[in-house]
């Protein structure tokens, strides 16, 4: 999000912030974790230190759960008939953006709110959030802004013995996404410090080292795992997941070979119980026991943000410029999103579904685009060049991207197209031979 330029409200220097007055979900489902997460209208000067929220008229949209509300700051003290020629084309807006079927009744009644909290308020109300839930939310979001604000490690580690109940999995949740936030969002100098603060975090909180613990059975899995390679069976995954030595390395072999942890691996499991007895017998069963609540626990997980993804894939399929919102929208693109849409493009294939089929081509292109480094890209238009004489022209009007990442990327992909004639693919030695042509050209440039 592009940031601007304002007057620091208590020492009047100038600092970037990022103003923002329309928050449409339905548009832009990562619109509602900037408000209500404080990354967009809040203030924080490197001048004078002062931290705060920004008075910004505010219009809130959610088409799904018929939400239009408007906030505008009582001590901006505008006149009411000033304030609909702000608010009113923000509403056009909102109106404008949704297709005719999806426009209802709450369009024509947007309700105000007095207060930024009542409308915040009202948003997580409609998610099912009490007012209990509400305080201990915004005790957590305190606590971090109190320890990003404290002046040593040796203050944040009195603010963590005073509130050892709040650093629970949501307090760390929330850190996360806060995290993501600041660093997505451009505010490089916060997400320094939240990296810092999360380091003494899992050091001096209960849940902190738990979650730490995890990470490191994670490591030790995945190690195990890859030392195992190809030859990985069923049988042999068992065996490890028999041999954990606690129910941490268990769960963490769920969450990383969870694919291999089908029916027959059941079955696996299920025959060697009915053969052991005693001792041995009980401690299989209970593995068992505890194999099916973790497995169950990550196919909710799992299906929890397949269906977000989907959602958010179908909110851009919506737009009318599909390429334009997936540009918009980048930083909503999780590797879930991704999987999906090239899944729903096979589906749309499958169907016949050409509509369908183009827009998913759209926003399949824009993340192949964005997503290839520029020195990959200029090495695609080398390639489609007709002969040596055009790639040298191309060559000669981009010096600059002649650098060392440039051919590096060459040298990769002569490697990696060498290999492949090696193994008899009939199509590398003609390409092997045009790269080969490329790079000795570039190096007149280089």
């Amino acid at each position: 999000m592009p940031q601007t330029q304002i007057a620091c409200p208590n020492c009047r220097q100038m600092i970037a912030a990022n103003i923002e007055q329309l928050f449409d979900v339905t548009q832009d489902p990562q619109a509602k974790q900037r408000l209500l997460g404080g990354i967009s209208n809040m203030a924080r000067c490197p001048h004078c230190g002062f931290q705060g929220r920004l008075a910004t008229p505010i219009v809130y949209h959610d088409n799904e759960k018929e939400l239009l509300l408007t906030f505008f700051p009582p001590e901006l003290n505008v006149p009411l008939n000033e304030q609909e020629k702000i608010i009113g084309p923000l509403i056009k807006k909102v109106t404008d953006d949704l297709p005719a079927e999806k426009r209802k009744g709450y369009l024509l009644s947007p309700s105000p709110n007095l207060t930024y909290e009542s409308m915040v308020k009202v948003i997580l109300g409609k998610d099912g959030i009490t007012p209990e839930m509400l305080k201990e939310q915004q005790d957590r979001v305190q606590i971090i802004e109190r320890m990003l604000q404290a002046s040593s490690a040796d203050v944040r580690s009195e603010i963590i013995k005073q509130n050892v109940a709040l650093f629970d999995e949501q307090f760390f949740a929330l850190f996360s996404r806060l995290a993501q936030s600041a660093a997505q969002s451009g505010q490089e100098a916060i997400a320094r410090s939240m990296v810092e603060l999360q380091k003494q975090l899992l050091e001096e909180t209960a849940f902190g080292r738990q979650l730490k613990e995890s990470v490191g059975e994670l490591e030790a899995v995945q190690k195990s795992l890859q030392e195992a390679g190809q030859s990985l069976t069923r049988e042999k995954l068992l065996d490890m997941v028999i041999a954990s030595p606690t129910d941490a390395r268990v769960r963490a072999y769920v969450s990383v070979a969870r694919s291999g942890m089908d029916y027959q691996f059941f079955q696996l499991l299920t025959e060697k119980i009915d053969k052991a007895s005693g001792d041995e017998k009980t401690k299989l069963e209970s593995l068992r026991e505890k194999l099916l609540d973790f497995t169950n626990e990550m196919d909710k997980q799992i299906e929890a943000r397949y269906k977000q993804a989907q959602e958010f894939v179908e909110s851009l399929l919506a737009q009318d410029d599909v390429a334009k919102a997936v540009r918009e929208n980048l930083d909503g693109f999780t590797q879930d999103a991704v999987d999906l849409v090239n899944q729903m493009l096979r589906q749309a294939s499958e169907k016949n579904d050409y509509a369908r089929m183009g827009k998913l081509q759209k926003m399949v292109e824009v993340l192949r685009e964005v997503s290839t480094p520029p020195e990959v890209a200029f090495v695609e238009q080398l390639l489609d060049a007709p002969d040596q004489a055009a790639v040298e022209k191309m060559l000669e009007a981009n010096k600059s991207m002649v650098n060392d990442q440039f051919m590096q990327a060459l040298i990769g992909l002569v490697a990696q197209v060498d290999q492949a004639a090696e193994q008899g693919n009939p199509e590398a030695k003609g390409l092997s031979d045009k790269i080969n042509s490329i790079y000795k050209i570039a190096l007149k440039f280089s």
